[in-house]
C-alpha cells in the first residue's frame, strides 16, 4: 500500500466517454498516466467521474482497468449512495481488490440524515473497510451537511483517516478540524485552498487538476508553503470558478476536449455538454493558468 499522506493533491478523475457514451479506455489510461507523471494521487469514480450515472458493472470495469495500470501514485475510489445494504456489498467487493489505497465516503445522498443516521452510516462502512477512509462533506450534492457531531463520534475509529470539505465554508472547515484533530483535512473546493490553509488544510482533492495537473500541484504546494501571493490566489479562484459555471464535470470535460486530453466532451445522462452555454470563460482561464505556470514555476 502506498503512502497516502505523501501527496498534497488528489485528482478526482473524469471518466472519458466515446461518442456513444461508452467508456473511452484509451483516453482514460492517457489521463491517468498524466496524473502519475505529475505525482498526483487519483480518485477513480467520484462525483467528477460520474459514478452515479454509471451502472454497477461499468463501475467495476472502470476501477479494475485503472488498478490494472499499477500506477505508482496512491489510488482512492468513491463510495456513495443511499441504500446501506448495497453500499456494504460494494465495500466488500472493494476490499477484495489489489492496488486500492483508500476510500472516499460521501455523506448519504437524498435522505438528509442527521447526526445519528450519519454516525451509523459512516460507522458501518468504516467497520467493514480494510482501508483508510476519507469522509466527504458536499451538501450541494447530497442535500445535507456532514454533521460535526458524527465526525466527533467517530474520531477515534482506526479507519477514519481524513476529511474532504467541499461546502465552501471556512467555518465548517475549522469545525471539522476541531472535531477530529487526528484527521487530515483536505479542501474539496479548488479555489479555496488559500482560505483553508491557515486552518490546518493539508491539501486538495481537485477537479481542476484534470485539466491542469502540474499547474494545480504547483498552486497547492505554493499555497501550503505560504508562498502564494494574494494576486495569484485571486487568479486561481477566478479560474477554478469557471469550472463550475455548469454542473461538474461539464466544464472540465469541455476544456479537456479542447485541450486534446480526451476524444469527446460527452457525458452520461442526465448530464450534457450543451448545458455549458459558453465555453469562452473556461478557455480564457486555461490560457491564464498556463501563462501563470510558465511565469511563476
Amino acid at each position: 500500500m502506498k503512502d497516502i499522506n505523501s501527496t498534497p493533491l488528489w485528482t478526482a478523475i473524469v471518466t472519458p466517454m466515446n461518442a456513444d457514451s461508452t467508456v473511452d479506455y484509451p483516453s482514460f489510461e492517457k489521463i491517468l498516466r498524466e496524473q502519475e507523471s505529475a505525482q498526483n494521487g487519483v480518485v477513480i469514480l467520484g462525483s467528477t467521474g460520474e459514478a452515479l450515472n454509471l451502472g454497477n458493472d461499468e463501475c467495476k470495469q472502470i476501477l479494475e482497468f485503472g488498478l490494472s495500470l499499477k500506477l505508482n501514485v496512491p489510488v482512492m475510489t468513491g463510495i456513495g449512495g443511499f441504500n446501506q445494504k448495497e453500499i456494504l456489498k460494494y465495500v466488500t467487493y472493494l476490499n477484495s481488490l489489489n492496488g486500492l489505497d483508500a476510500y472516499l465516503v460521501v455523506t448519504p445522498l437524498y435522505a438528509k440524515p442527521g447526526e445519528h443516521g450519519q454516525t451509523e452510516w459512516f460507522k458501518a462502512i468504516l467497520d467493514l473497510s480494510t482501508r483508510p477512509c476519507m469522509l466527504y462533506n458536499v451538501p450541494g450534492r447530497t442535500g445535507v451537511k456532514m454533521h460535526v457531531n458524527a465526525v466527533k463520534n467517530l474520531k477515534d475509529h482506526k479507519n477514519f483517516w481524513a476529511i474532504k470539505e467541499a461546502s465552501g465554508s471556512v467555518e465548517d472547515f475549522k469545525a471539522f478540524v476541531f472535531a477530529n484533530p487526528k484527521a487530515r483535512v483536505y479542501s474539496g473546493d479548488d479555489g479555496m485552498v488559500p482560505d483553508f490553509a491557515p486552518h490546518g488544510c493539508v491539501g486538495l482533492v481537485s477537479v481542476a487538476s484534470n485539466a491542469w495537473p502540474l499547474e494545480t500541484r504547483a498552486y497547492v504546494v505554493k499555497t501550503l508553503e505560504k508562498k502564494l501571493t494574494s494576486t495569484e490566489a485571486k487568479l486561481w479562484k477566478k479560474s477554478c470558478d469557471t469550472l463550475f459555471i455548469a454542473a461538474n464535470p461539464v466544464p472540465v470535460k469541455n476544456l479537456m476536449h479542447a485541450q486534446g486530453k480526451i476524444k469527446t466532451n460527452v457525458l452520461r445522462a442526465p448530464l450534457h455538454w450543451a448545458d455549458l452555454a459558453d465555453n469562452a470563460p473556461v478557455l480564457l482561464a486555461n490560457n491564464e493558468i498556463q501563462s501563470w505556470f510558465k511565469e511563476n514555476v
